[in-house]
């Protein structure tokens, strides 16, 4: 009996270890999990005493799942892009957010807020970035017209899965809003000579910057601080129609049994510490604006923390309108600029 009084002890204090509640978050994998994992989920565990587990893949690969799933959720949070989280929205993957239940959400900037479903992680931006030794003289990316320079042939990436940027680009130059981008065709196709690549990842833009042969490309913000920290001299542009803004995004999964949870880690998503050591840790723009930011990291460009800079340095496309055309974007981009170049 003594025995068997020892082992119920034993099984109830392994009991809550076992059974512990846990909260599941469907994310990138990689840097931007651990990313979500040191910053977010340590806070949200910090204060509920509630794990974090991850379910990663792809952007599109978990809409996907997200479809196949819906009647028996797979996560209580997800991450993903503006754009695409508008695809969740519309498809009916994310609860409509009570705001209210999010106390940080009262300083969410402006540009932060997609969706009554989702709003912005940090944000970040796809401008130009160059090699400075490699880059012809009188070349100065003060505007995305630069691109177009005939100096600049053969010596241009961007990527291969996301024409919008260059798109977005185009559009302004030629004064249009980005609904009629078709006007700007011939603009585009006039840029076609100074592509030499087009890049399908992160890693396969390094490959190119680090070796030399695409000197100038469509990149991404923290990319190119990443590679900066790895000792390659890329620099970036601001052109003066402003950078493309990208927008990481959290929404609910629709039907999770852990709301309350859920909203917890939203808000804890948008603590102030946290804002800044994403933004440390990334580089790009907390998107509440009650955060300090070390002058040094503030100063960098494409990191947004003044209402004035929002507004004056970024070119936004509308999130649900690149969500709708994104498809045709590609196809179009593909057929006319990609293919036999």
């Amino acid at each position: 009996m003594k025995r068997l009084l020892m082992s119920a002890a034993a099984l109830s204090l392994l009991a809550p270890a076992a059974f512990a509640e846990t909260l599941v978050v469907s994310s990138w994998g990689g840097s931007f999990r651990d990313l979500i994992d040191q910053t977010i989920a340590e806070k949200f565990t910090e204060e509920t005493g509630v794990e974090v587990e991850f379910i990663t893949g792809g952007t599109i690969d978990r809409l996907n799942q997200a479809r196949l799933s819906r009647d028996t959720p797979e996560s209580d949070v997800t991450f993903t892009t503006s754009h695409i989280g508008w695809l969740y929205a519309n498809d009916g993957l994310f609860e409509e957010l009570d705001m209210s239940q999010i106390p940080n959400a009262e300083n969410l900037v402006e540009q932060a807020v997609i969706s009554p479903y989702h709003f912005g992680a940090w944000a970040y931006v796809y401008t130009i970035g160059y090699l400075p030794d490699l880059v012809p003289e009188g070349i100065t990316f003060d505007s995305w017209n630069d691109l177009w320079s005939p100096e600049l042939e053969g010596m241009l990436a961007a990527p291969d899965f996301d024409p919008s940027h260059i798109i977005a680009a185009a559009a302004e130059l030629e004064g249009l809003d980005i609904e009629n981008w078709q006007e700007a065709e011939d603009k585009l196709l006039e840029l076609k000579p100074n592509f030499r690549a087009f890049y399908t990842n992160d890693a396969n833009s390094q490959q190119l910057l680090s070796s030399g042969e695409t000197p100038v490309q469509v990149l991404l913000s923290m990319n190119a601080y990443y590679m900066q920290s790895q000792g390659l001299d890329v620099q970036l542009a601001i052109p003066e129609e402003g950078a493309v803004l990208g927008v990481d995004t959290m929404g609910i999964t629709a039907g999770t049994e852990k709301t309350e949870l859920a909203y917890q880690f939203l808000n804890a998503a948008l603590d102030p510490e946290v804002q800044a050591e994403i933004a440390e840790i990334k580089k790009g723009s907390p998107v509440v604006s009650n955060v300090e930011l070390p002058a040094e990291l503030a100063e960098l460009p494409g990191i947004f923390t003044t209402p004035e800079q929002w507004d004056s340095q970024t070119l936004i496309i509308p999130h649900e309108l690149r969500a709708e055309k994104t498809a045709e974007w590609r196809q179009w981009f593909s057929e006319n600029m990609i293919a036999g170049n």
